[in-house]
């Protein structure tokens, strides 16, 4: 993909350089910077960005996919079939090509130069994150699409040939461990240190090697359905070494800061926010469903309802008054499972009336559509303050709180040690050992509580009440609760799975564990239905259902979306080898055809 690779290096033009005497040559022109002046410290972080930029929005398209979130009706300002006919599983083309885009043009287009210039300066560690976000960024690709471009990806073809996706997978793999030695090596004594350009892990090369097998653990784990692949041996041995708590996780900490004034060149969005803001919560589209509000309350034999506490922080809420007195509102999960809400002209627009102090909609009929919160949220570039990046009425009024995940600051988890207890509780559970998987599974959530509370007690005393810290008291009470389960005979693969889903929230994994088990068909292994209460929309469209998801029940493969199209530029550009990657790689119901990993042996 020569003309992508072109592309892409026009990114640099935006890079700062700082003190360009250290580089210049005597026929190289600072205002023009090319892949040979290009600095490791000024080019690395934008490809970090663009990978970011990549997973996040995968994650977040993936949320219409397995239930999270959905998208309000009437919609204009989106593109006609993209957020606004994914709650439908109407899909289109264009869905798929906002993290296509990032990761060839923004990020991988970049890769070679910068190992390039690493091995001229004995740079060694960039060289060894070159291999590792090499390996994230074709594996995305592979679980997003199946097939694609990839070891004539980024070369001189024009029209590169297809990989499959275990030919993807495996590369990517041996890119893992292509990485490892070179963050054991000394660097050169002029090298430019990786903390000069390293804006996930700050230059600490033990957290890379931690998420190198963090990321072998989550990418075996995903071969659960092959029985001759699949060894849960490799996994734990790979869980060992992965991240083991806070300080040794990969977490990107991102900023709402007011001189961020720039605009990331594909995207237009603002560079030191977070991805999940910039792709969720820039626009007030977006609601939570009910399946995954549903999530967080545990419903009482006496009528009562406990509540988790990470509900008021993973949720979004408004202010609302009464007597006089301000009080918050969590939002309700729109139904778009048992209800056909999104044929029905909702949920509605809200709008905030300042002088009465009360929501409204302007849909007859959809009055009650006020009890959906918004995730937006308002970064400075928008004309918002630093220290408010909640969403505000004129009055000052708080319309929204946003999420954890989805505020301008906040944090990306690429890697935890969560993620490594949860893999390691279900492996367990499927050995048969449950005492063990329960130790991890408890593990895992009182971890996401920490991580969680980590973030938010940094963040000091702010208005936002979605920022302020969980009290302790309240999160033992909640571990110590038949919320969750207690001993090794009430654990199950649903359990497990359920709290993962929670931790793992906007995750492109999400939507990778949903396919291994099916969904909520029930029919793998003896594990049940792992997702009870999960379906498709009621209001799914009758042509996505009889072109793209013929399935007729929950037990035909087809009848779940398994994969992305391939986006236009594929399409438009190498349709021959495109064809030839998938016999139905053109066809309207390839949407619902298995990624490799997924086909059962």
């Amino acid at each position: 993909m020569k003309k992508i690779k072109y592309i892409g290096l026009s990114l640099v033009i935006a890079m700062g350089f700082a003190s360009c005497e250290d580089w210049l040559e005597v026929n190289d022109n600072p205002n023009t910077p090319t892949q040979d002046v290009a600095s490791l410290e000024s080019r690395l972080p934008w490809i970090e960005h663009h990978y970011g930029y990549a997973a996040g929005t995968a994650g977040f398209r993936a949320g219409f996919i397995n239930g999270t979130i959905t998208s309000r009706k009437g919609v204009s300002t989106l593109a006609t079939n993209l957020h606004n006919y994914m709650p439908y599983w109407d899909a289109s083309n264009g869905i798929s090509t906002t993290p296509y885009q990032h990761w060839f043009v923004g990020a991988a287009c970049n890769l070679e130069d910068l190992i390039k210039k690493a091995e001229e300066e004995g740079a060694y560690h960039y060289i060894g994150v070159a291999h590792v976000i090499r390996a994230m960024g074709f594996m995305l690709m592979a679980d997003w699409y199946g097939e694609c471009p990839y070891t004539e990806a980024l070369g001189a073809y024009l029209t590169p040939k297809y990989d499959t996706g275990q030919a993807i997978f495996e590369g990517c793999m041996a890119d893992l461990d292509l990485a490892l030695p070179y963050f054991d090596m000394t660097q050169e004594h002029n090298a430019t240190p990786l903390k000069d350009g390293d804006s996930w892990n700050d230059g600490d090369v033990t957290k890379w090697k931690a998420l190198v097998y963090g990321l072998k653990a989550r990418w075996l784990n995903n071969l659960s359905k092959k029985s001759s692949l699949y060894k849960p041996e490799e996994i734990l041995s790979a869980i060992e070494k992965g991240p083991k708590d806070y300080a040794t996780s990969t977490i990107v900490n991102h900023v709402n800061d007011p001189g961020d004034t720039s605009s990331d060149a594909l995207a237009g969005d603002p560079l030191k926010t977070s991805f999940l803001f910039d792709c969720a919560a820039w626009s007030d589209h977006i609601r939570m469903t009910k399946y995954y509000t549903d999530l967080f309350e545990y419903p009482q034999t006496d009528g009562s309802v406990v509540y988790d506490p990470r509900r008021e922080k993973m949720l979004p809420m408004n202010e609302h008054y009464k007597n006089g007195e301000s009080y918050f509102m969590v939002t309700s999960g729109v139904d778009i499972i048992n209800s056909d809400i999104l044929n029905n002209s909702g949920p509605a627009q809200q709008t905030y009336n300042a002088s009465t102090k009360s929501y409204s909609v302007s849909t007859a009929g959809r009055e009650g559509d006020t009890i959906y919160v918004t995730l937006k949220g308002v970064c400075c570039k928008q004309g918002g303050a630093a220290d408010e990046s909640y969403y505000q009425g004129a009055d000052g009024t708080i319309l929204s709180t946003g999420t954890f995940y989805t505020l301008p600051e906040s944090p990306t988890h690429l890697m935890t040690s969560y993620e490594m207890d949860f893999i390691k509780a279900e492996v367990l559970f499927r050995q048969g050992d449950k005492g063990g998987a329960l130790t991890a599974y408890k593990n895992a959530i009182k971890g996401h509580f920490d991580f969680m509370n980590t973030k938010l007690k940094a963040y000091g005393t702010a208005n936002n009440p979605g920022k302020n810290p969980m009290p302790q008291a309240d999160i033992d009470e909640f571990l110590a609760s038949d919320c969750i389960a207690q001993t090794a005979n009430e654990l199950t693969m649903a359990e497990i799975m359920k709290q993962k889903f929670i931790a793992m929230s906007f995750s492109q994994q999400n939507w990778n564990d949903m396919r291994r088990f099916n969904f909520s068909a029930g029919n793998v292994g003896d594990f049940g239905v792992v997702y009870p209460g999960f379906d498709r929309p009621k209001s799914i469209r009758a042509t996505a259902a009889s072109q793209k998801f013929p399935g007729a029940s929950k037990s035909d493969n087809n009848y779940w979306w398994r994969r992305m199209a391939h986006c236009s530029h594929e399409v438009n550009y190498n349709a021959k080898n495109l064809k030839e990657s998938n016999a139905k790689a053109t066809d309207n119901d390839i949407w619902s055809v298995s990624v490799w990993w997924d086909v059962p042996e």
